[in-house]
């Protein structure tokens, strides 16, 4: 797949939206014929956009492949307004209060070392911030993950009992 068009990138705000939505209604909502939402939506499954089974968008698939994490340090009376602030920057995926060094981590996604460049200016223009610290990852091994933890909630199952035998 080489480019989202106008119509894949409605599809993925709209499963954003609201992550069960039926086929009837996504076509329904953009405008669109059944079967043209459907291979749209194969079509990006297909291409990794969107991993199957859940409604997780693979941002370096469509050219976000730069990630940061910024530690941000802000005036303590400022920190609604830089937060506030923050959200308005779309590279800013995940705002965290912290403690230890600094107030705020941010996770950050560039489509390149300029974009970055722009995101962090823009972080750094910001009313109240003091200085923020960035750190670039280079690989993710273990990416966002529940399943370890319902697993281990909701106890041993069949399948894992008989493994362990």
């Amino acid at each position: 797949m080489d480019k989202l068009d106008h119509t894949d990138l409605q599809i993925l705000l709209e499963l954003i939206r609201d992550p069960r939505v039926q086929i009837g209604e996504l076509s329904e909502a953009l405008g669109i014929a059944r079967n043209t939402a459907q291979s749209r939506l194969k079509r990006i499954l297909r291409a990794g956009i969107l991993h199957e089974g859940g409604r997780e968008i693979n941002l370096e698939k469509i050219g976000y492949d730069v990630l940061a994490f910024v530690t941000i340090e802000v005036t303590h009376r400022e920190l609604d307004a830089v937060i506030g602030a923050l959200r308005l920057i779309p590279q800013v995926l995940e705002v965290h209060e912290i403690s230890g060094r600094g107030d705020l981590m941010c996770r950050v996604v560039a489509t390149d070392t300029h974009n970055l460049q722009t995101a962090l200016r823009s972080i750094l223009r910001t009313r109240g911030v003091i200085r923020t610290e960035t750190v670039l990852a280079l690989h993710t091994h273990i990416g966002y993950r529940a399943e370890p933890l319902l697993g281990r909630l909701a106890g041993p199952t069949e399948d894992t009992r008989r493994r362990a035998q």
